[in-house]
């Protein structure tokens, strides 16, 4: 009997496991980005008025709850925004720039001109993302942040200024929504 449980107990820590169920879909438990495993640190749904348009996962070397602990870190981290529904790339980046411009002044703006015009030029070649694409941004502190879609690359957007206006879009004082907000936070 012993052996038959010690079996089942090797068989169950062998199984990928699956750290949640958010609307549907199965958010991994942990990611990799360059050669760094990363964990879950939390995942929700972000929603615009009634419908729901992706549930958005954060990963990171280790579980962190607080925001500004997040925002700072300079260590691999990886945001998936897993669609619930089409998106076009003017909608897409639209949302994305709204949420930074909410987060900074304008001098911060000013400063990130050149790479809030690159990550639109990334949006417009991905074009539109569909229901069921995910869409990942990868931060390695000597890379930048790595936008793709579905596992393909598209873009690299370099500073560690921008990898923080990305995260402050889901985790900053001004939040897309706060409740995904608090549920990327563990909560």
């Amino acid at each position: 009997m012993k052996k038959v449980m010690l079996g089942m107990a090797v068989c169950l820590l062998c199984m990928p496991a699956m750290a949640l169920d958010v609307a549907g879909v199965k958010v991994n438990d942990t990611a990799q980005v360059g050669s760094q495993t990363l964990v879950l640190n939390g995942a929700g749904i972000r929603t615009k008025w009634f419908f729901k348009v992706y549930v958005g996962a954060l990963y990171l070397p280790q579980k962190q709850m607080a925001a500004d602990m997040v925002i700072a870190d300079e260590h691999p981290q990886r945001i998936a925004m897993h669609m619930l529904r089409d998106l076009g790339s003017n909608k897409l980046y639209g949302a994305f720039n709204e949420a930074i411009q909410a987060n900074h002044d304008g001098a911060e703006l000013k400063a990130m001109k050149a790479q809030l015009m690159l990550m639109a030029d990334i949006f417009n070649e991905i074009g539109e993302a569909k229901q069921g694409d995910v869409i990942t941004l990868d931060y390695q502190p000597a890379a930048g942040t790595r936008i793709s879609l579905n596992g393909k690359v598209y873009g690299n957007i370099a500073g560690a200024a921008f990898k923080r206006a990305l995260l402050k879009i889901w985790l900053g004082n001004k939040p897309a929504q706060d409740d995904l907000k608090k549920a990327m936070l563990g909560g």
